[in-house]
């Protein structure tokens, strides 16, 4: 079973940019879909950005042409490039591992991010 560790999250100001890491156990270059979400207070979990074992991205529009997802598979990680960060994308960021054969739907234990002046 894959398991998921993020870290990169903090405070940062309006402006500012982080950088998201998220780390497999086991096996990575054959899962299909690596996905960051993100959930803000009393708001439902929102899918931010994604990634396919081809290389192939997608966004949320809130987000296009800010954030940046990419994946290392040497180093079993997803990476997320957060760049002019606003207080809306004040969330905690979740990295999830999906493949539907055998099926895996796997999610880390999130990774606070906080904008803020």
């Amino acid at each position: 079973q894959v398991q998921l560790v993020e870290s990169g999250g903090g405070l940062v100001q309006p402006g500012g940019s982080l950088r998201l890491s998220c780390t497999a156990s086991g096996s990575f270059s054959t899962i299909f879909l690596m996905r960051w979400y993100r959930q803000a207070p009393g708001k439902q979990r929102e899918m931010v950005a994604t990634i396919t074992s081809g290389g192939s991205t997608n966004y949320a529009d809130p987000v296009k042409g800010r954030f940046t997802i990419s994946r290392d598979d040497a180093q079993n990680t997803v990476y997320l490039q957060m760049n002019s960060l606003k207080p809306d994308d004040t969330a905690v960021y979740y990295c999830n591992a999906f493949h539907p054969l055998p099926p895996m739907n796997v999610w880390g234990q999130g990774t606070q991010v906080t904008v803020s002046s």
